[in-house]
């Protein structure tokens, strides 16, 4: 993603308050039993799933696993608090200090660290959340590997459908 984009994304973010959120859209789209996960999600971060579903829709993508993958895919960060000015630190941090980010992310999610923790790990505890409550285990494995970049063109289904989650999520 680019240093763009993230601005982009930022942009949105504080001026999430004055957008309206379809929470009925995300109804629609996912079971009954994930939507409170999709609802406890911040305000912003609602919007940018509900944006990251309508790209995979344009785009023509009618999967309903990546539509659900695409509401849930930062769930995750709704385990702690994670305002935006700590998620513009750990973007600049990352992108000059790729490696000490990284480092700093494999620790407990406590004190300073706790944004990069919070960074590294949500794909993992989104995907841990959605299996918990029985979602379908192709939702799970597209929000655990959401934010792994492919080495290579996508080789079969999965990883196809996993380029299209992360292109839309790139995009908004």
């Amino acid at each position: 993603m680019t240093a763009l984009s993230r601005l982009r994304q930022g942009v949105r973010a504080l001026w999430a308050w004055l957008q309206p959120v379809n929470d009925d859209l995300a109804a629609q789209v996912l079971p009954p039993d994930l939507l409170p996960l999709f609802l406890r999600m911040r305000r912003a971060e609602r919007q940018h799933s509900l944006n990251v579903l309508r790209t995979l829709q344009r785009r023509g993508c009618a999967h309903p696993a990546v539509w659900q993958a695409a509401l849930l895919h930062d769930c995750g960060k709704a385990r702690y608090p994670f305002p935006l000015w700590q998620r513009v630190l750990v973007v600049i941090v990352g992108g000059i200090w790729r490696e000490r980010a990284a480092r700093w992310g494999s620790a407990q999610p406590r004190g300073w660290r706790r944004p990069f923790v919070i960074r590294q790990r949500h794909p993992q505890w989104g995907a841990e959340a959605v299996e918990a409550l029985g979602g379908d285990p192709l939702v799970v494995q597209l929000i655990a590997k959401h934010a792994e970049r492919l080495p290579h063109p996508p080789r079969d289904d999965f990883e196809r459908l996993l380029q299209a989650l992360q292109d839309a999520d790139n995009a908004n």
